[in-house]
């Protein structure tokens, strides 16, 4: 098959021996710089996106979709009643109630601050992946009958291997609503429970500093005669935002509903612009390549004046011979985007299945960093940087095209 005749041209400039021994070097390294910026791109976008992913999924695996308040009324005093209203929203797949609040648990010498969390345990499936998550021990022991106990508990494994506890035995728990009057002032007042089970939700923040209750349990330890929030799952994650707008309007004025994305705006702003800052920098190196692309033309220009000059005389077009270093530097960035993109996915895929970067639990949410390519991003990156190193061929591509004949043949 027969070459193009400026494609035929812009390969053999490109791959230049002897005397052009040195202008072949610079496209090597145009090349080589063009994909170190294209695979630390995709590397670095999909270290983000993996990280943004990986602690999206854990917190909803966590955290129920939307929470609703009762605005009147000091909270959901019926909350069966309560959930098949809230099941009448349009998107609503599952509802479940929950009380909160802070304590203190003691258990052999040992303490920690703690979040309880009071549920039912049978519409808590419908909401979050707890159940999923219990890694000895079961949820559904929370419905037993416990002697000398208040009733069950279901700690983070973190929490439980902090304060040396394990299935079965007794913790004391002492709540700020739990200190009485006698005749001596003030004085706490602990309650006892007993561990029925330990989770692993993958998030630091509640594997070391959460119990699940009862209920029931909650409302005695808080002194609560009703429930404070009722938590919704959606059918689709992304409808999260219109199913919270839309509860008010479905049951009135006096509900309020936030959505998961409100409540952990600040953590997914940080990530965002950490991303785009990352992207930003790194493009730049992308742009110095596209500038070694630009000096490689034009050095090759000064060399070839007399070549071109030559073509010129020979019939060839202004046109032609522009395209001829358009296509030049239009294979420089091709190859090395190629180079870069199938290095940058085949790191990243190593990564991610060896899970080769680490990080500390107890700072992050997650314990070592996940790589995803999203295929957008993965495009957006190839065609980008194709697009840089063709716009660095047409200054160069100009003035050899403006290249008169006479001139450059006359001291030849």
């Amino acid at each position: 098959m027969t070459l193009p005749f400026e494609l035929y041209i812009a390969t053999r400039y490109l791959l230049a021996r002897r005397r052009q021994a040195f202008i072949s070097l610079i496209s090597v390294v145009s090349i080589g710089g063009v994909a170190v910026g294209v695979m630390a791109l995709v590397i670095a976008l999909a270290l983000m996106t993996g990280m943004q992913q990986d602690i999206r999924d854990k917190l909803i695996g966590a955290q129920a979709h939307v929470y609703v308040h009762k605005l009147v009324g000091g909270g959901f005093e019926d909350y069966q009643e309560e959930a098949t209203r809230l099941m009448t929203v349009p998107g609503v797949v599952g509802a479940a109630p929950s009380i909160r609040g802070q304590a203190l648990v003691t258990a052999g010498g040992n303490e920690a601050f703690i979040s309880i969390k009071g549920i039912d345990p049978v519409l808590e499936r419908g909401v979050t992946d707890l159940a999923a998550s219990v890694v000895e021990g079961s949820l559904d022991a929370l419905t037993d009958e416990h002697d000398r106990a208040l009733g069950g508990v279901v700690l983070g494994d973190e929490l439980a291997r902090d304060i040396g506890v394990f299935v079965g035995d007794t913790v004391s728990v002492l709540t700020p609503q739990s200190v009485t009057m006698s005749p001596l002032g003030m004085v706490p007042r602990a309650q006892r429970l007993r561990g029925v089970g330990l989770f692993n939700l993958g998030l630091s923040e509640y594997d070391n500093s959460y119990g699940f209750v009862l209920l029931d349990s909650a409302s005695r330890l808080f002194r609560k005669s009703a429930v404070d929030i009722m938590q919704l799952r959606v059918a689709d994650l992304e409808d999260a935002a219109s199913v919270a707008m839309a509860v008010p309007e479905t049951l009135g004025v006096n509900y309020f509903a936030q959505d998961w994305s409100q409540l952990n705006e600040a953590l997914y702003s940080a990530l965002w612009l950490e991303k785009m800052g990352i992207s930003i920098s790194i493009f730049l190196i992308i742009m110095v390549a596209a500038l070694n692309i630009v000096a490689s033309l034009i050095l090759l220009v000064m060399e070839k004046s007399r070549d071109i000059a030559i073509l010129k005389t020979m019939g060839a077009t202004g046109r032609s011979v522009q395209g001829i270093f358009v296509l030049q530097g239009g294979i420089i960035g091709v190859v090395g985007t190629l180079v870069g993109a199938v290095a940058g996915l085949v790191i990243s895929f190593v990564a991610d299945r060896y899970q080769l970067i680490q990080i500390p639990g107890e700072v992050y949410p997650i314990s070592w960093v996940p790589f995803r390519i999203v295929p957008l991003d993965f495009v957006l990156v190839v065609s980008s940087a194709v697009l840089v190193c063709l716009l660095a061929t047409i200054y160069p591509s100009r003035q050899a095209a403006r290249l008169d004949p006479a001139e450059s043949l006359r001291y030849q």
